[in-house]
C-alpha cells in the first residue's frame, strides 16, 4: 500500500516540470534576443534539448538500475 501512495507522490510532482521548464527556458531565451518571436522560437528549442537531456539522464540511470 506504501509503494502506491509512493508511486503516486512521485509522479504528482512531475507537474511542477512543466511550469519550471517554462520559466527556465523563457529566462534563458530573453537573455540571448531582445523581441517576443525569438524569443519563443529559441524557448522551445531550449526546452526540448532539456527534456531529451534529461530523458537520456534518466535512461542512463534506469539502465545502470537494471545492470545491478
Amino acid at each position: 500500500m506504501s509503494d502506491m501512495i509512493l508511486i503516486a507522490t512521485s509522479a504528482a510532482k512531475l507537474w511542477h516540470l512543466v511550469p519550471l521548464l517554462t520559466a527556465v527556458s523563457l529566462v534563458y531565451a530573453a537573455t540571448r534576443h531582445e523581441e517576443l518571436g525569438p524569443i519563443a522560437g529559441h524557448a522551445a528549442r531550449f526546452a526540448i534539448w532539456i527534456v531529451v537531456f534529461m530523458a537520456i539522464v534518466f535512461g542512463v540511470i534506469q539502465g545502470i538500475e537494471w545492470m545491478m
